[in-house]
């Protein structure tokens, strides 16, 4: 085979992964008028999970480094996406959903995941003693965002939202919080998944 052979069938294979690709996210799927950043409407990329529905899975980067693959299913998980742990409102909720994780555990795990780069968010949960949520990234794939619909086209950065998932691996609770720099309903969180728990 030729050299012009050759390139010809390597740039074959380089477009059918690249469909390959694509084909395995889908359509790209765009919503507004859902969520603002201090009254500046943005855009999130994804399909919205209502509950009811099968919680889809995900691979993230966890603070060591290595891949975390989400499996829902078998146990109950609330978890959460926020925008950066080092901005006050995130470092806030995540602080508080921690304090709430030795009454929910070992029933329920707890998950926080962002784009913060492993390092930082290690850095991050040593410097507050986090040990009962996990944290994740979802910097390199954006594999969560996407798929739970909270990726945000104008800075790829995570919505805030919060999510119950069953033992059956369906989504009991789904909170988008609507302004970004707003935390929560944690009370409504947390029963959610105390009744999923018990179930």
């Amino acid at each position: 085979m030729n050299t012009s052979k050759i390139l010809i069938a390597c740039g074959m294979l380089i477009l059918l992964l690249l469909a390959g690709g694509c084909a395995a996210r889908g359509p790209l799927i765009e919503r507004t008028g859902l969520v603002t950043l201090r009254g500046q409407p943005l855009t999130l990329q994804g399909r919205p999970l209502a509950v009811g529905t099968l919680a889809p899975a995900f691979t993230a980067i966890a603070n060591d480094m290595s891949t975390y693959s989400f499996i829902p299913g078998g146990k109950v998980w609330l978890l959460t996406t926020v925008p950066s742990l080092d901005t006050p409102v995130c470092s806030r909720e995540t602080r508080h959903f921690n304090e709430q994780a030795a009454a929910l555990a070992p029933a329920v795990g707890l998950l926080t995941v962002s784009m913060d780069l492993p390092f930082a968010q290690k850095r991050w949960c040593g410097a507050e003693g986090i040990h009962g949520v996990q944290t994740l990234s979802d910097y390199r794939t954006h594999s969560c965002g996407y798929a739970w619909g909270v990726l945000l086209k104008e800075n790829g950065l995570l919505a805030r939202a919060v999510f119950v998932i069953g033992k059956d691996g369906r989504v009991k609770y789904a909170e988008l919080v609507p302004e970004i720099t707003h935390e929560p309903d944690y009370a409504a969180a947390l029963a959610a998944a105390k009744k999923a728990a018990a179930e």
